[in-house]
């Protein structure tokens, strides 16, 4: 419930991916990115860079998660 509690909102994500809701992890790990890139070591990037790969690079989720990360670390 609280937005600004980064490391329940990343146990979150971790549950999506647990149960295949690759899209919701994906969004609260970019939500984690951008209210604080270097949190925990970068640890929503790498969890995000690791969920790209498991994917595979043609998957929607993928294609349009890159999009987005590349928004936020190039804006």
């Amino acid at each position: 419930a609280n937005k600004n509690d980064i490391q329940a909102r990343f146990d979150l994500a971790l549950a999506y991916i647990d149960v295949e809701r690759h899209g919701d992890a994906t969004n609260l790990l970019l939500e984690i990115i951008e209210k604080n890139r270097n949190w925990n070591e970068e640890a929503a990037r790498k969890k995000l860079l690791i969920l790209f790969d498991a994917l595979g690079p043609k998957n929607e989720v993928t294609i349009e998660g890159r999009r987005r990360l590349s928004s936020i670390i190039f804006s």
